[in-house]
């Protein structure tokens, strides 16, 4: 099967099956698996007075492990099959949508149980959010993961194979766990916060393209390209705020993070502020819209490659 080919297919076999717990109870998903390697390395080598060449030859190293993975499960591949099973693991679609839909539905229910499923996706303080602030960051979690969960590791497949992808999700989980300016993490994880900004550069930018296109909101790109730097990452912003303005919502502003209120400015700020579990639903529906949008461009690229 061409590459184009497995893509698709791991796309509609993600959407179909999604996480499915009875397998992920029974053995450990590659990204956790990933997430044991990027804790072993932490606590092994991030010491001394050389912690930025630790981290970078750590991740150097657990990238060409990756890269290799991906080059023996291609050769074991059985015609393609095993590639797109393998390809649909590593994509998040169908578990994304559950989880920000979740937001919604408990929500409608009540704001502390809004509160606890929306800390379920975000790293930020939960106990004292109301309404509005519970769905703003459903809405962010949900456009940035759709980069960082779907687009990019369809993206890393289509240019570089199983290799590909296998080293993105081990580079972006790398970055989840020790890409912060933190005193322990400040030059060990610097190395992988800055190849995750790097690998995930136009995979943003297709992601704001992908949500634009499929409402065809053509208004929104001035608002992009206006609230996109405003975002502390040089890649979030993209998605966010194509979502944002596409929606028709502000997303962002003043949260809390450890107890510290910071105050980061509102994207699209225009937008609706008051909003709730309704603007959450659209989130989904958006999702679901940018996502048919990228699986009708991988057909086409199957139908002409």
């Amino acid at each position: 099967m061409s590459t184009p080919l497995i893509l698709a297919l791991a796309l509609l076999l993600d959407a179909l099956l999604g996480e499915p717990e009875w397998l992920w109870k029974r053995v450990p998903h590659p990204a956790i698996l990933m997430g044991r390697a990027i804790d072993w390395l932490d606590e092994t080598f991030n010491h001394g007075d050389k912690q930025m060449a630790h981290g970078a030859l750590g991740i150097m190293a657990f990238c060409l492990i990756a890269a290799m993975t991906g080059w023996a499960i291609a050769d074991l591949s059985f015609g393609g099959v095993l590639e797109v099973i393998v390809v649909a693991i590593l994509l998040a679609q169908k578990s994304l949508a559950q989880h920000v839909q979740a937001v919604a539905d408990t929500l409608r229910q009540s704001v502390e149980q809004g509160r606890s499923a929306v800390s379920q996706i975000v790293g930020r303080d939960t106990a004292q959010m109301d309404g509005p602030a519970i769905s703003r960051s459903a809405i962010e979690s949900a456009a940035e993961n759709f980069s960082d969960g779907v687009v990019a590791p369809a993206f890393w497949f289509l240019i570089a194979g199983l290799p590909g992808i296998l080293v993105y999700k081990l580079v972006n989980t790398a970055d989840s766990m020790i890409g912060y300016r933190t005193p322990r993490h400040e030059a060990f994880g610097k190395f992988a916060a800055r190849l995750d900004d790097v690998m995930n550069w136009v995979p943003a930018r297709l992601s704001a393209a992908l949500f634009m296109v499929s409402r065809r909101q053509w208004r929104a790109w001035p608002v992009i390209r206006r609230d996109a730097p405003l975002h502390r990452s040089p890649n979030a912003g993209w998605p966010e705020a194509a979502m944002a303005a596409t929606l028709g919502v502000a997303l962002s502003g003043p949260r809390s993070y450890e107890g510290e209120l910071r105050d980061f400015p509102w994207v699209n700020a225009e937008g609706a502020r008051d909003i709730g579990p309704k603007e959450i639903d659209q989130s989904v529906d958006l999702l679901w819209s940018g996502w048919l949008v990228m699986l009708g461009f991988v057909i086409l690229l199957v139908v002409v490659t």
